[in-house]
């Protein structure tokens, strides 16, 4: 009809070109999270375990050297360095709020890990307890107190698994989830089609033949 301005068609595969250019920011947000996650925690037990403070304690008329590791000072950065390590694991078999939700865990644990490790790399309670074991007095105090760069080093881990949470927030809903198609079949619909599978009938054995019989089969396969 003349006057009718003929409405243009909808533009195919616009929603398909839409994802398409979101999933190369997806997988690398997704890359980056699994390298700055794994090696965070990899880094912050690793760091925990080393020294973190040493001093001197006097024994009688000298003194004698003692030595504090990451976790005679706080167990809290390594503790939190593994619960980041199954955060960024069981991001993957949630959807929706629980990702929100394990995505969020996986943030403060390295942002736990890493406020900790700060706190607990300035202090002399570890070597002052060392000092009381090492002498037998329970007032011995440690003197040339010095730190080294390892607790700043399990705070820099924490800091990594914090971006790995912060990642899992702003992209985790781009990434894909445990796929369940191995547990079809394993439910109750899964149960009941093996219910009405028929058993094999061997006809070389007497007994499954009587089975079939009792069951009101026919044994030969006939109809």
């Amino acid at each position: 009809m003349e006057g009718v301005t003929a409405l243009p068609a909808p533009r195919e595969g616009t929603h398909d070109r839409t994802r398409a250019a979101g999933a190369p920011s997806g997988r690398r947000s997704l890359a980056a999270a699994l390298l700055l996650g794994a090696a965070g925690a990899a880094v912050a037990l690793v760091a925990s375990g080393q020294i973190w403070a040493r001093g001197a304690a006097a024994v009688g008329g000298g003194s004698v050297t003692v030595t504090a590791d990451g976790r005679d000072v706080t167990g809290v950065p390594a503790a939190l360095a593994v619960v980041g390590l199954a955060a960024l694991v069981a991001v993957f078999a949630v959807r929706r709020a629980g990702r929100f939700v394990v995505s969020l865990v996986l943030a403060l644990s390295g942002a736990g890990a890493a406020v900790s490790a700060v706190l607990g790399g300035t202090g002399s309670g570890a070597l002052d307890e060392k000092a009381a074991q090492t002498t037998g007095d329970a007032s011995a105090t440690v003197h040339a107190l010095s730190h080294t760069v390892w607790p700043y080093v399990t705070a820099a881990a924490g800091v990594l698994i914090l971006l790995a949470g912060l990642l899992a927030l702003g992209y985790g809903r781009r990434w894909p989830a445990m796929s369940g198609r191995y547990e079809r079949g394993t439910g109750a619909a899964g149960i009941k089609a093996a219910a009405r599978r028929k058993p094999v009938v061997d006809p070389d054995r007497p007994e499954d033949l009587w089975k079939a019989l009792d069951r009101g089969e026919d044994p030969t396969g006939g109809s």
